[in-house]
């Protein structure tokens, strides 16, 4: 759904992305993560045709976001980091507001508010003015709004900064809801833990690259088994044919594929008064990246 080759953006004497490639998968969540300044956001407006690159070629929806943006921008919706609704207006008026925008008859804005807002479970809320929303709900409108046209691809740019766990999981669920109806997602977020949740497969981008691409999983990497031991260096041996091994005082610590044959193991040693096994977290995985 989206193919992104060789792009290159430069802003002054700052290079914002340096011949960045990319694929997403239609009907998927795809997350980019990354730093302040590695690039997320500019990517996100050239795909949206908002910012044009100096090289390179990119496609949305199998259209060319630079020889044909129109036909892009009919087949993408676009929810920045800042919610775009008037909270002067209701739910359902600024929802037909976005439809009359978007060049929908009245009638046709109208059905369409009533749609959404049902789907993104706004319906009881719907004269109420934008103003006395939650920050999850107000989201929720704002994700509506960005699915007027029914997109094929939908770009969510932060999309919970700044609300509070509840409100992050009312638009958890309505991103999910996109993506189960076909929906697909290209998502830039800070919290890694929203990545994880959502994500079916992450980029991380840093100095205008693609420096990993992969599952959650895959990009956590392996277990990591913790054994507290009075006899590190024995323990260290046994454990070696597990894989890489590292003592640090009376801690040992191995990466481990089948996490049964390795508790196991554990367990059988002599001297052990702790034994913990764990995946790394996105974050620890993240950090290693982008530092090395």
């Amino acid at each position: 759904m989206i193919d992104v080759r060789d792009i290159r953006k430069r802003y002054d004497d700052h290079t914002a992305l340096d011949g960045l490639d990319l694929t997403v998968a239609a009907g998927t969540v795809h997350g980019l993560l990354g730093p302040n300044g590695a690039g997320k956001t500019t990517l996100v407006r050239i795909l949206a045709t908002l910012v044009r690159p100096d090289g390179g070629t990119a496609t949305v929806a199998g259209h060319d976001v630079v020889r044909h943006p129109g036909r892009v921008r009919a087949a993408i919706g676009l929810v920045g980091q800042h919610a775009a609704v008037d909270e002067l207006l209701s739910a359902r008026q600024n929802l037909v507001m976005f439809g009359r925008l978007s060049h929908l008859g009245t009638a046709a804005a109208r059905r369409r508010a009533d749609e959404l807002l049902e789907r993104f479970g706004l319906t009881d809320v719907g004269e109420k003015p934008a103003t006395r929303f939650s920050g999850g709900m107000r989201r929720r409108l704002d994700l509506a709004a960005g699915m007027i046209l029914t997109p094929k691809v939908l770009f969510l740019d932060e999309p919970t900064t700044g609300l509070d766990p509840h409100g992050r999981a009312e638009v958890w669920a309505a991103v999910r809801r996109l993506v189960e109806d076909g929906t697909t997602v290209l998502l830039t977020t800070q919290y890694l833990d929203e990545a994880d949740q959502l994500a079916d497969r992450i980029s991380v981008i840093d100095h205008g690259r693609v420096i990993a691409d992969g599952t959650p999983a895959a990009l956590k990497g392996a277990d990591r088994l913790e054994v507290l031991t009075v006899a590190p260096d024995a323990a260290a041996a046994r454990l070696a044919g597990l894989g890489p091994v590292t003592v640090d005082g009376d801690r040992v610590t191995v990466t481990v594929h089948d996490r049964v044959a390795a508790l196991a193991l554990a367990a059988s040693l002599p001297d052990v008064h702790d034994i913990t096994i764990r995946r790394p977290t996105l974050d620890e995985a993240f950090l290693k990246l982008v530092s090395a």
